[in-house]
């Protein structure tokens, strides 16, 4: 990757906005003080993997975290040039795969991600485009809007953290997603059998009857691994198949199999 930015001018334009001042948020990305790791997510019919999630990691001492650092960027009110350059650094350095990059709910607001050059219409293989359940809720006709101009650009959509509080299915079946993602509270402690079992299997049926797949993430061990199949899961993401990680990790499949064949 060259280490001139493909988005100077965006970050030109930051700093104008900003009338010189330089916070942290502000180093991080003009000096691309950030790394990015993949999970894979994987077809749970034949083992192979689908597509990696692109995560941000921080390599700045001003932020721990990813929360860390779109806080600063919400605070500083560059969310939209951080999306922007992470997306860049999740397509140039994992170009040979699918990705699922996720987009924050301000940059919903903002015009970088309808841009014609944006990264994500740029790649050279097939990209879900990522929000969180609650994105929805907030503003439906904004965000409906702006990710029908992204998907009309042959980006998919998905919706992540079903499950996690408050889920509004109308809005989600509205919005018709390629994919719908358990989240990890309604997969922890999953077992073949009991109440949470029903209830995962129940959305499974509710997600496929909308024409959506479903991820199960955040699976951390074989019973819950099982028990995602059992439950008519497509595809599953978490630490029991590999970590995220640079490059993107393999998965074992086999040996995948045979710890399950253990439970």
């Amino acid at each position: 990757m060259s280490d001139t930015p493909k988005d100077g001018g965006m970050v030109s334009s930051f700093k104008r906005l900003l009338g010189g001042r330089r916070p942290p948020i502000f180093e991080f990305i003009e000096q691309r003080q950030m790394s990015m790791v993949f999970q894979p997510i994987v077809n749970l019919r034949t083992g192979s993997i689908y597509a990696h999630e692109a995560l941000l990691r921080s390599k700045s001492p001003h932020f721990a975290n990813p929360t860390e650092v779109f806080h600063a960027a919400f605070e500083a009110d560059c969310v939209g040039v951080l999306g922007r350059a992470a997306r860049q650094m999740a397509v140039d350095v994992c170009d040979n795969w699918p990705l699922f990059i996720n987009l924050h709910p301000k940059e919903l607001n903002e015009p970088y991600v309808v841009q014609p050059d944006d990264p994500v219409v740029m790649h050279s293989h097939e990209v879900h485009v990522e929000i969180t359940e609650s994105v929805p809720l907030s503003h439906f006709d904004l965000c409906n809007s702006v990710l029908k101009e992204i998907r009309g650009k042959g980006a998919k959509l998905a919706i992540d953290d079903l499950g996690a509080g408050y889920s509004n299915l109308k809005y989600i079946a509205d919005l018709s997603p390629e994919i719908v993602k358990v989240d990890r509270e309604l997969v922890k402690g999953l077992t073949c059998s009991g109440r949470a079992f029903d209830l995962v299997r129940h959305i499974v049926n509710l997600c496929h009857g909308m024409g959506a797949k479903v991820v199960s993430e955040g699976v951390e061990t074989a019973e819950e691994l099982k028990a995602s199949i059992a439950a008519g899961a497509d595809f599953c993401q978490g630490y029991v198949l590999a970590r995220p990680a640079f490059p993107p990790p393999s998965v074992d499949w086999p040996a995948i199999q045979a710890m399950l064949a253990r439970v």
